[in-house]
């Protein structure tokens, strides 16, 4: 079930993508770290309305925000469309016991029609340049990769900007 998250639930959302650091940690990528992603993050898309989670019997096994705001770092980067009527992803997870499993397939899916369905031009992210499984992920839904951003508190390498047409 994918449902809008609460405030309730940012405890159980931190245990999980303090997993998924852990794990990303392990194979070499150092995408998310103590800076990133922090409470107040998820608390802000909570407050914006933006944040969803994925329940598998009552417990949350997978988050995503899908957001209308442009962060300041996208601005260099040639988008496809213009920037008036897009879709932002966020800090998709899926705790590493549930991953390869399809949940995150359902998270952009469920992205992806709510997209379609509020008649939206585009949906962007940005995935980091040393997870290679993300970005095959995303290449493999027909995401354009279009330019580099970087988020020094994150990591001294880019991340890769993506963005699919609707």
């Amino acid at each position: 079930m994918i449902r809008k998250a609460t405030l309730s639930d940012i405890e159980p959302i931190l245990i999980m993508t303090k997993a998924c650091a852990k794990a990303m940690r392990a194979k070499g990528i150092y995408q998310w770290n103590e800076h990133y992603p922090k409470a107040s993050a998820f608390e802000n898309d909570i407050k914006r309305d933006e944040l969803y989670v994925l329940e598998l019997e009552s417990q949350i096994v997978g988050c995503i925000v899908i957001s209308t705001f442009m962060d300041e770092e996208y601005i260099p980067i040639k988008w496809l469309t213009p920037n008036k009527n897009n879709i932002y992803i966020h800090r998709l997870a899926i705790h590493p016991k549930h991953q390869g499993f399809g949940y995150a397939q359902q998270l952009m899916n469920f992205a992806e029609q709510l997209a379609i369905e509020n008649s939206y031009s585009s949906i962007r992210l940005d995935t980091f340049s040393q997870n290679k499984r993300n970005q095959k992920f995303y290449e493999l839904r027909s995401y354009k990769r279009l330019g580099d951003i970087y988020f020094p508190k994150q990591s001294e390498f880019p991340f890769h900007c993506y963005e699919l047409v609707l």
